[in-house]
């Protein structure tokens, strides 16, 4: 998990050898460069749990510069026609008109570098399209802002819907995840499955939830 400035989202880089995947790639792309450069990475693809601007804000100029795609779900990409206002409160570089497109994000499991797979699940509410990332093998699940330590990701935003977003919470539930999965955030600290369940009052009804 990364914090790049200026910090307000976390996120997350998964490396394997030289090759990397970004994932919520907020902040200015020359930042994201000037580190991967650093480390001596080689970035592959940018994935995007949701299409609101602290989670994009550097994914389409760093795909352009590195040649690479980036994924969003097609019903997000209405949200990124508003970023640059959100973008001037953080003093942040804008989304250029001609910006690098996304790619429809697929669905399933794909495998995001050689030998490392993730499962994409589907967690509309927050927004129109977004989605979870779950790394069965590595015992990690990064869920954007379906839900937070102990709330969950607003619904009042354009494209917000209050019962999409308990639904995705209660699919989350139903997955039955280990209490030791760690689960990160789109802010704040990461946790646990079993810290959820917990201590976190909207995960914790869901087991209550009325199965249609």
């Amino acid at each position: 998990m990364l914090m790049m400035a200026p910090e307000n989202t976390n996120s997350v880089l998964v490396s394997r050898g030289a090759d990397c995947v970004v994932f919520d790639a907020w902040g200015e792309a020359d930042a994201w460069r000037d580190m991967l450069q650093e480390r001596g990475l080689n970035l592959r693809a940018i994935y995007a749990t949701h299409g609101h601007p602290d989670h994009i804000s550097a994914a389409p100029g760093l795909a352009l510069d590195g040649g690479v795609d980036w994924f969003l779900s097609r019903d997000d990409n209405f949200l990124i026609r508003g970023a640059n206002d959100f973008l001037d409160m953080f003093h942040l570089p804008h989304i250029a008109p001609d910006y690098k497109r996304p790619v429809p994000m697929p669905t399933g499991e794909v495998e995001i570098l050689t030998g490392v797979k993730m499962q994409i699940i589907p967690a509309p509410g927050h927004t129109p399209g977004g989605v979870m990332f779950w790394f069965a093998e590595y015992k990690v699940l990064l869920v954007g802002d379906t839900i937070f330590q102990e709330s969950v990701g607003r619904y009042d935003l354009p494209g917000g819907d209050a019962k999409q977003l308990f639904e995705s919470i209660r699919r989350l539930y139903d997955m039955n995840l280990a209490d030791d999965v760690t689960v990160i955030h789109g802010h704040g600290m990461h946790t646990t499955i079993g810290w959820l369940r917990q201590n976190n009052p909207w995960f914790i009804s869901s087991q209550n939830t009325e199965r249609e």
